[in-house]
């Protein structure tokens, strides 16, 4: 018997971790299966061969150096998948717009292609659906309402469960991080995230500051903790927080959105981490105008945030583009911490997101489903 091939493309830090779990997932049911990838540490660690790492992938913007460098790794990927690895399924994970591109090339070599964590499509650029039917063989979908969506379209779907639910570590114990961290026990923790790309930094981290200091003016008894992504540079981050002296943590972010009292976050899946450990927060999001309005001219829904997405209603506060302001930002987050009957009712509505996901693990669903495919291959 032939060993089977499998080849991962991830775009990202996000995408390289979950991919990650499916191939641990894959060769633990397949030991003699062969995976390269593009990816980063998370899928080497895994057993997984390295045809390229994500040092050009994870950009945003339509420069023409972005669009060179991903046009020139497309077709490198494309002619070795083609011409000599010859994978009996591809798995792409998450990053659309170049997974969605190469796809049609390799669905001509006559490769199956499997996506897990699909485009959310349902929030903007629905029309990238019909590529999806096109060309991907079967969508692996994470959330519970993808599912129907993509079989409307006669698209084969599994749903697999979303990945966080599964991987995300328990609460930590507060009193612990406290004293890790010298934080002051007897005040309320509000923790900043501001982003995990340069571009964010620049919107976001110095209206983040005037808020926190306008707070402390206010309550005596805030604090503050910033969050420093994993993927930025200490000299990067650095540049943004001059003449500030809040605590910067790095690389513990689970825990501290799970001991805070109440999170300022720029959008994002850290919303639906926060969500599951049912942390109070708001949205607080600023972009170029240039893609804000292009953002709007392609957006299928007006709710930014996956808490609120998956509800199906406004829970988590957005304060996005124009009306994000020191204002604002205080408003809703002095309603958090000081009135207890919109916190409460605020905790019971976040406790009913993770009850509307799955309790699936989620890599080893999408695997047990590829290993179907790749046993008949």
């Amino acid at each position: 018997m032939s060993i089977k091939k499998v080849f991962i493309i991830t775009g990202e830090h996000s995408g390289d971790i979950h991919a990650s779990k499916v191939a641990r997932q894959l060769f633990e049911l397949n030991p003699d299966i062969t995976i390269e990838g593009v990816g980063g540490e998370n899928l080497k660690s895994a057993g997984v061969k390295l045809f390229s790492d994500h040092k050009k992938m994870g950009a945003v913007g339509i420069s023409p150096s972005i669009i060179f460098s991903h046009y020139i790794l497309g077709k490198k990927i494309v002619d070795y998948l083609t011409k000599e690895f010859k994978p009996d399924i591809v798995i792409l994970t998450d990053y659309g717009a170049f997974n969605l591109s190469i796809a049609k090339f390799l669905k001509k070599a006559g490769i199956k292609l499997f996506y897990y964590i699909p485009p959310q499509v349902w929030a903007s650029r629905k029309w990238r659906i019909k590529t999806i039917k096109k060309y991907i063989d079967e969508v692996l979908c994470i959330f519970p309402f993808e599912k129907e969506m993509y079989e409307k379209y006669g698209i084969k779907t599994h749903y697999c469960g979303h990945p966080l639910v599964s991987q995300l570590p328990e609460k930590a114990d507060k009193t612990a991080f406290f004293e890790k961290y010298g934080l002051d026990k007897s005040k309320k923790l509000v923790a900043i995230f501001p982003g995990s790309r340069k571009f964010e930094l620049q919107q976001l981290m110095n209206i983040f500051v005037k808020t926190a200091k306008n707070l402390e003016t206010l309550h005596s008894d805030i604090q503050f903790v910033i969050s420093h992504a994993p993927n930025l540079s200490d000299e990067v981050f650095d540049k943004y927080l001059k003449n500030t002296d809040y605590k910067v943590i790095k690389g513990d972010n689970q825990a501290l959105l799970s001991v805070s009292d109440a999170l300022i976050l720029a959008s994002g899946t850290v919303a639906l981490e926060a969500a599951i450990y049912q942390t109070p927060m708001i949205i607080a999001y600023r972009g170029p105008w240039v893609f804000y309005l292009i953002y709007l001219l392609v957006r299928c829904i007006k709710m930014v945030s996956l808490p609120n997405i998956i509800a199906g209603k406004i829970i988590v506060p957005e304060i996005i583009q124009g009306n994000l302001n020191v204002s604002n930002i205080t408003y809703e987050i002095e309603k958090i911490l000081y009135d207890n009957t919109y916190r409460k009712n605020y905790i019971e509505q976040l406790s009913h997101i993770k009850n509307l996901l799955s309790d699936k693990v989620s890599s080893y669903e999408a695997a047990v489903e590829i290993n179907k495919t790749l046993e008949n291959c």
